[in-house]
């Protein structure tokens, strides 16, 4: 039996050289991701938040072998990913796949749905033939609730939640194993998102599928995710099961996400720890804690010393010198 994780990453790390000046010498690197290690279990959601440039979709092209690491390893059911050969790189792509943030950008505004659907099944070899690819195919629409009508049309001529659920169906197609989720539903409006949601966690319940959800949205990753891991500025500053993170975060970056969070109730107690200013470049991070600059409760030994992510809880794990110290703070002020 192979107890291996889905997904397992190690000391994964990926910069970018920027060349500058007029001959492109010198240059600086961009830390993208910058050490990572995240271990997803089978049939999991595993949810991945922060803001806008944290490396959130970096890890994701890396997951996809989209990219290749500078560092680390990638390893999915247990086998590594770096230097697969041709045929082993084609069936990665049978068991890794994901749905895009933008299901219109996704598919070939010159292609009808039915080439859309049939011509993966054909270049991974899950079809030996079209009249098996169009079979599949229709199974696949059957599976997200799409009419047959469908496959003459273009995508300009698909609503939103028809693009997505076509790119869901593309996906689950070829019967994957893994499914990132890279912003699923951040170009639907809202009652389609949760009409898109329900049909994702329909579907990971009856393929036993497993998910990466990459999000900015956290109410969407914490109705999703089983566990939740937050990333700031190429690093991951915490992880937990999902209800405990939401409950009662140790990183201040994580208490700040969450007091973002809007509620119905405006009348409504809750801990408020908003991080300042922007988030730093990735070409200049911050020494010591990469947080500190926008943490009001930073202290000097946060300029100097990075924290490691350790664990402070059955699989709640956190970087910071000062673990739940917003809430403590928020404690104190209510007294």
């Amino acid at each position: 039996m192979n107890d291996a994780p889905a997904l397992e990453l190690t000391a994964v790390m990926k910069h970018f050289h920027v060349r500058r000046g007029v001959f492109g010498r010198g240059g600086v690197d961009v830390r993208a991701v910058d050490g990572v290690d995240l271990r997803v279990r089978a049939g999991q959601t595993f949810g991945l938040v922060g803001e806008s440039g944290c490396g959130k979709t970096t890890l994701a092209s890396l997951v996809l072998k989209l990219l290749d690491p500078s560092s680390g390893t990638i390893a999915v059911d247990g086998r590594d990913i770096a230097g697969l050969t041709r045929s082993g790189l084609k069936a990665f792509r049978r068991s890794v796949q994901m749905v895009f943030q933008d299901p219109h950008g996704s598919l070939d505004p010159r292609q009808p749905m039915l080439n859309a659907l049939t011509e993966p099944l054909l270049a991974l070899g899950v079809a030996s033939d079209r009249a098996r690819a169009r079979q599949t195919a229709l199974a696949a629409l059957d599976l997200v609730g799409l009419d047959l009508e469908i496959l003459t049309r273009l995508p300009h001529e698909l609503s939103g939640g028809q693009r997505q659920r076509v790119v869901i169906a593309r996906a689950l197609a070829v019967s994957p194993r893994l499914v990132v989720l890279d912003e699923p539903t951040a170009s639907l409006d809202v009652s389609v998102q949760a009409q898109i949601l329900g049909l994702l966690a329909e579907l990971k319940n009856r393929r036993g599928l497993t998910y990466l959800l990459i999000s900015h949205n956290l109410v969407v990753t914490r109705s999703m995710s089983d566990v939740v891991a937050v990333m700031y500025l190429g690093k991951i500053v915490e992880t937990a099961e999902s209800a405990e993170l939401f409950a009662d975060p140790l990183h201040p970056y994580s208490s700040a996400l969450i007091s973002a969070i809007p509620v119905p109730d405006p009348e409504t107690r809750r801990m408020t720890a908003l991080a300042r200013g922007d988030v730093p470049s990735p070409v200049r991070v911050p020494s010591g804690c990469r947080f500190h600059p926008r943490c009001q409760y930073a202290e000097r030994v946060c300029q100097e010393k990075e924290p490691p992510l350790i664990e402070l809880g059955p699989g709640h794990r956190a970087a910071c010198h000062f673990p739940g110290i917003a809430r403590r703070h928020a404690a104190g002020a209510g007294e």
